[in-house]
């Protein structure tokens, strides 16, 4: 009798609690206090809210799920060793050259160029490719356009760039900067800080809105020159084993948490880079504005760099970037 009592006492309480949520592990390249890391929070937020508490997503900043390498966590979250990723366009390039035609140099001429790639055919070609590789991109983020800071001198025109010791990000910037005459090594983020406090390399090119300034790069950089010559778009990706496991409701609800979540990345990213150069100012930062002209100089410097990888990503997929850029 008393055996029973509990059984039933037990099946009722079960019945009544909620079920367990899953927990979903999102991967980013950067530190946490970042528009990455802001954008991957408020996904959690709504995916938890859209969901009904059913998804708790825990977010992992600096690469850590990957052990530190940026590159491969797409790679990990193509197989599904990890179930989301904020990454990149040009993190992707190892495992997807293609993506490299986002920041081909000196590509977009402003934001509206860049939101017709990523919302138009071009972004939905490079949402097919990295299907291909396992992972599926459910929106589009920014990382933004890349600037130029460095420990050593005003950077003016391409002279200014030989002989300098620069970080950067992936192989097609390591081509950039081989054209401009300096110095590229190629390094993981989480170590870019303190190679450029001790000197170990002079500079770097991030955007200002969403590295530099939650970075604090303008601690350890005198000088800033906003050249805008690369654009490097983030995206948010979860497992495609993960995403067709799921019901098309609970789908829905992905969808709907990753658009919102991105806008508001690209929100606070362009909102952040608009009184960048001001703020940066106000810590000390030397700031060089170029003339179309001087811009004219490292457009016609990084050429070879454009052609190198328009050959490589593949005309086709160029002519579909180019088009939309210079559609009106």
């Amino acid at each position: 009798m008393f055996l029973k009592l509990a059984l039933g006492l037990t099946t009722a309480l079960a019945l009544t609690l909620p079920a367990a949520a899953e927990t979903l592990r999102l991967s980013h390249n950067t530190g946490d206090t970042t528009t990455w890391q802001q954008g991957a929070e408020k996904f959690a937020e709504l995916l938890k809210a859209e969901t009904g508490d059913a998804y708790d997503v825990r977010v992992f900043p600096n690469a850590q799920l990957s052990g530190g390498d940026q590159m491969k966590q797409a790679e990990m979250t193509g197989r599904g060793a990890i179930d989301m990723v904020l990454t990149s366009a040009i993190n992707v390039t190892p495992l997807a050259p293609e993506m490299a035609a986002f920041s081909l140099p000196y590509l977009y001429p402003d934001y509206d160029a860049v939101d017709r790639t990523t919302q138009g055919a071009a972004g939905e070609r490079m949402e097919e490719i990295m299907e291909s590789h396992g992972i599926h991109v459910l929106a589009w983020g920014e990382n933004g356009f890349r600037e130029v800071t460095n420990s050593k001198r005003p950077i003016t025109s391409p002279d200014d760039m030989k002989g300098l010791k620069m970080r950067v990000a992936g192989p097609m910037y390591i081509d950039v900067m081989n054209d401009l005459g300096a110095n590229p090594q190629q390094m993981q983020w989480s170590e870019t800080f303190p190679a450029l406090q001790q000197g170990v390399v002079d500079g770097q090119e991030n955007p200002i809105g969403a590295v530099i300034i939650p970075q604090r790069v303008y601690e350890v950089q005198k000088y800033i020159t906003p050249w805008h010559y690369s654009y490097d778009p983030l995206f948010l990706g979860i497992s495609k084993a993960k995403w067709d496991g799921l019901d098309e409701a609970t789908q829905a609800s992905f969808q709907k948490a990753a658009d919102e979540a991105m806008e508001y990345q690209i929100r606070i990213s362009r909102e952040a880079t608009a009184d960048g150069l001001e703020f940066l100012k106000e810590q000390g930062m030397e700031v060089y504005e170029l003339s179309p002209d001087e811009l004219a100089a490292f457009r016609e410097a990084t050429k070879p760099s454009f052609d190198k990888w328009s050959d490589q990503i593949g005309a086709d997929i160029v002519k579909l970037f180019t088009d939309e850029v210079n559609a009106q």
